[in-house]
């Protein structure tokens, strides 16, 4: 059964980082690829990083692209989210999702692809 946990939120100054990791027992990497999303409080879920199926490539939303480091450990089935020079906008709930390998290029960003969610782990950035 396929379970995702995510780990590492907490509370960090503006411009601080944080590395979230997402413990993804029993999801098998060759069907399935790995992404995050978050959710700011009022705002609906957004797109945040995800991998290109062969895992040679990682895509990010503009508003963390240079900031924010996708990668992944396939023997510990540990999918990380390295988010540097942290932002106020950056506050939100951040989780690890998991959508069909055969999903196509335009949609990798569509959260409704996802079909595996973890519960979650709250990251705020504040003085």
């Amino acid at each position: 059964q396929v379970q995702l946990a995510e780990s590492g939120g907490g509370l960090v100054q503006p411009g601080g980082s944080l590395r979230l990791s997402c413990d993804a027992s029993g999801l098998t990497f060759n069907s399935r690829v790995p992404g995050w999303f978050r959710q700011a409080p009022g705002k609906e879920r957004e797109f945040v990083a995800t991998f290109h199926r062969s895992a040679s490539t990682t895509y990010y939303s503009d508003s963390v692209k240079g900031r924010f480091t996708i990668s992944r450990d396939n023997a510990k089935k540990t999918v990380y989210l390295q988010m540097n020079s942290l932002k106020p906008e950056d506050t939100a709930v951040y989780y690890c999702a998991a959508r069909k390998t055969g999903t196509i290029l335009s949609e990798i960003r569509n959260l409704l692809n996802y079909d595996y969610w973890g519960q979650g782990t709250q990251v705020t950035v504040s003085a």
